[in-house]
């Protein structure tokens, strides 16, 4: 897969590509991850990307040439573009599997004020993390990325995404390590008795329990 993001902050991604599991999915090339400042596709001498909205209002708006620009050079058949915006669809456990299954895709990152409405025409998906504003679109597009590439195949074990929350509607189940007893607190006596049909049962049972307590609107989409 290839990821393109266009941003006016790339400096925000230097962690983000050089930590954890992102840092080795790069590094065994089952990612691509390229980060592009779009002011350097700006027509302006001074590479200005924003300007005051029609109408008046507060804040600046980003002005549709650089963005069109840059997604016209990066754009291929195989791409997905993808705007970071309050407005859009919010980002789900399904939408990143669908996400992670595509060749290539290119995430548009806003900031200021917001878009030139014209921008959203070359946009495929519109996603959001939540009803929420932020001060730019780095944040989430970072979020959404780290969910895509951790289902592609070869970055994390299979078995550890199969039962991740959100998997089948359900939040994930209780998990326990060394030592068995701690301040008084024990773990589960099933999950030391070696039996893995039992196990099993378990944590279906508690993943369905967890979900009902926290998360009831999910109970009902199971």
């Amino acid at each position: 897969m290839k990821i393109d993001i266009l941003t006016l902050f790339p400096e925000m991604f230097t962690g983000f590509k050089n930590e954890s599991i992102i840092k080795r999915a790069i590094e065994n090339k089952y990612v691509e991850v390229n980060i592009h400042n779009f002011r350097d596709y700006s027509n302006d001498p001074h590479q200005k990307v924003d300007d005051y909205g029609f109408g008046g209002g507060p804040g600046m708006v980003l002005m549709p040439q650089p963005i069109f620009d840059a997604v016209d050079a990066l754009k291929t058949n195989d791409s997905i573009v993808i705007l970071m915006t309050p407005q859009g669809k919010v980002f789900k456990q399904d939408t990143a599997r669908e996400l992670s299954l595509k060749k290539h895709l290119i995430f548009i990152c806003g900031h200021y004020e917001g878009y030139d409405e014209r921008i959203r025409s070359i946009c495929d998906m519109e996603l959001s993390i939540g009803d929420f504003v932020l001060t730019g679109g780095e944040i989430p597009s970072m979020a959404i990325c780290d969910s895509i590439i951790r289902l592609l195949d070869g970055v994390i074990n299979h078995d550890s995404t199969e039962y991740d929350s959100f998997t089948e509607n359900l939040l994930d189940y209780p998990v326990y390590t060394r030592p068995a007893n701690f301040r008084g607190m024990e773990v589960p006596e099933v999950l030391l008795s070696g039996h893995h049909a039992n196990i099993e049962k378990w944590r279906r049972e508690e993943q369905i329990k967890r979900t009902k307590e926290r998360r009831p609107d999910l109970i009902e989409k199971s």
